[in-house]
């Protein structure tokens, strides 16, 4: 279940558009999972390495990095994004419902 579940999330992670973001939450409720959001962050943190599922793009629900720490480098989850226009201070995007990207629940 649990590898099923993770590739679940890395496929809706793959579809976030450049220059947006989603959260954990939003991703755990477009699986009909809505209270599974810890997971999906645990899904996240599994997936370093992959560079086909931009981790990146996927933090809290008020936009704060909260992932940070699992990427390599002091701030390179801020470079990622702010390479992508998205604007970040003290680890949390600027204009969070600007960038935000709404998955599309999973049938």
């Amino acid at each position: 279940m649990e590898a099923n579940f993770f590739e679940r999330v890395y496929e809706i992670a793959r579809q976030i558009p450049e220059g947006k973001v989603t959260s954990y939450g939003a991703i755990a409720k477009a699986l009909g999972t809505a209270r599974s959001a810890r997971m999906v962050g645990w899904a996240m943190n599994a997936c370093g390495g992959r560079d086909d599922v931009p981790a990146h793009r996927v933090v809290n629900r008020v936009g704060l990095l909260s992932g940070k720490h699992h990427f390599e480098g002091t701030n390179l989850m801020q470079q990622l994004l702010e390479n992508e226009g998205i604007e970040v201070v003290n680890n949390q995007i600027v204009d969070f419902e600007k960038h935000f990207w709404q998955p599309k629940i999973q049938k």
